[in-house]
């Protein structure tokens, strides 16, 4: 049933191909990023779970009257 619904559509064969380009070119960008990402920044981001949180001072919204 399926199959004869989507074989009445025109052009129904050029939507794969435009799945397909998309993800391929996402992919290729994705690799560019990592790939020419500054070593330094990944570096800070690796360690950054491992880092001991510092308490930040509680700041106190009330206003002194």
């Amino acid at each position: 049933m399926y199959k004869n619904v989507l074989q009445s559509i025109d052009n129904i064969a050029i939507w794969p191909v435009i799945s397909f380009v998309i993800f391929f070119l996402f992919f290729v960008c994705l690799l560019w990023y990592v790939f020419t990402q500054d070593k330094e920044v990944i570096h800070k981001l690796k360690s950054l779970p491992l880092e001991q949180d510092k308490p930040e001072p509680e700041q106190s919204n009330q206003h002194p009257l």
